[in-house]
């Protein structure tokens, strides 16, 4: 069941970035999550409070803070890196970089660690180069790119690394409490761009893609903490790292984007890394 989870998780992260990068290209990524993360919040509060079980104590409120602030944090990294590209370049790394330090903690928490297991994370690498390799002549990446994709990568690794270790009795109130704190720090966001340059740049708001947004990106959230509760840590990390083959395949069959043979390998290298992490 746990990588079953993990997979409708890594689906979900796949369809957030396509309908959240929809709407980030018309007002912007920051007035986006401005939206989306409280709509997560109140998505997440509903299936907190009425179906799944879960019990809040301090380890609970601990880590909630934790991976709130861990999470709001990388995004700016995140969508730095994305606005220099390429992203045949960034995409790979932050997803890689997100399933890395999970990976990490569940080997030194000794986690088991078997020869499929192991085919499998080669397979998820391999997979995640692959489907974000963007047609076209090469682009030059500079050193700040880098280093923001390395930093989004690692901020998110840590992030998800807080939600796969947290209380298994609290539920998916770590996801829920964590995006208490970050909706709490952008609400003050989303009032100082007001007070600053006005509700112009808001308008007309894709309200319906952000509220797409929020609620998948909520529930990829919650999912990926149950997964981490009911399986290892490591497999949960790596099937999740797999979101940019959804990306890339909805960006195909919805905008009719072009895909290369590469990235179909890729998306064929996905499903059979998803299997072997499976079994």
């Amino acid at each position: 069941m746990s990588p079953l989870l993990a997979l409708v998780s890594s689906l979900c992260w796949g369809l957030a970035d396509f309908t959240g990068g929809m709407a980030a290209r018309r007002v912007g990524a920051l007035r986006v999550v401005c939206i989306t993360y409280p709509v997560g919040l109140v998505f997440l509060l509903i299936l907190a409070l009425t179906i799944v079980p879960g019990t809040i104590d301090a380890d609970t409120l601990r880590w909630s803070a934790f991976v709130g602030v861990f999470g709001l944090a990388a995004m700016f990294p995140l969508y730095g890196a994305l606005a220099l590209g390429p992203m045949g370049i960034v995409s790979p790394l932050t997803a890689l970089g997100g399933a890395l330090v999970p990976v990490v903690v569940g080997i030194v928490r000794g986690e088991t660690v078997t020869a499929l297991t192991v085919g499998g994370m080669i397979l998820a690498i391999a997979a995640v180069i692959l489907v974000s390799r963007e047609p076209g002549p090469h682009r030059r990446v500079t050193p700040r790119a880098l280093v923001l994709s390395a930093a989004a990568g690692l901020l998110i690794g840590i992030y998800l690394t807080g939600i796969g270790v947290a209380p298994e009795t609290s539920g998916i109130w770590v996801a829920t409490l964590g995006r208490a704190v970050g909706s709490g720090i952008l609400v003050v966001v989303a009032i100082v761009l007001i007070a600053r340059k006005g509700t112009a740049s808001w308008r007309p708001f894709p309200w319906k893609l952000a509220v797409v947004t929020g609620v998948v990106d909520a529930l990829a959230n919650g999912l990926f903490q149950l997964a981490a509760q009911q399986g290892e840590l490591i497999v949960v990390a790596v099937i999740g790292c797999l979101y940019p083959a959804a990306t890339l395949l909805l960006a195909h069959w919805l905008l009719k984007e072009r895909m290369s043979k590469i990235q179909g390998a890729g998306v064929v290298l996905a499903l059979g890394a998803a299997i072997a992490l499976s079994v």
